[in-house]
């Protein structure tokens, strides 16, 4: 990865880790799950708004490293809008994107790609990770607290 890249993609994480989108309540959220990252000490609250079944809005609020903000941050903005399969299918590659050993192809352009240095700091997966366990968690009503250990 060219040093160019690799300051872009830092400049992502610090742009949405200190003004994250979509970071806050929701009153008349369908679906709310809480997360929890025991070794890092992250924490944050999802919820989602559905329209049948489709994202209508998504809200998050997190105590936790850049890493977690940010991550929550752009999975906010890619999900809203999407059905709740795209979403699940979203969580699959982003999650593939970070702990397989040969991921999926993905585009320089793509904000997600400024997550996948934490691939080399195996700890710091569960940190991007987290808030995508803790939506899924929000949209189908299987867990109201999720943890990484």
């Amino acid at each position: 990865m060219s040093t160019d890249l690799r300051d872009l993609y830092q400049e992502i994480i610090l742009k949405h880790s200190r003004k994250p989108k979509n970071s806050g309540t929701m009153d008349d959220a369908d679906g709310e799950a809480n997360g929890n990252n025991p070794l890092c000490g992250d924490r944050i609250a999802v919820c989602v708004k559905l329209d049948g079944d489709r994202i209508a809005d998504a809200k998050f609020e997190a105590r936790g490293c850049a890493i977690t903000v940010a991550s929550a941050s752009m999975m906010t903005e890619l999900l809203i809008g999407k059905t709740i399969d795209e979403a699940k299918a979203e969580r699959a590659r982003f999650i593939d994107l970070l702990t397989l050993k040969d991921p999926p192809e993905v585009a320089d352009d793509d904000e997600l790609a400024a997550l996948l240095g934490v691939r080399q700091f195996p700890a710091r997966i569960k940190c991007a990770a987290l808030p995508w366990q803790t939506l899924a968690a929000a949209m189908d009503g299987s867990e109201p607290e999720v943890t990484t250990e």
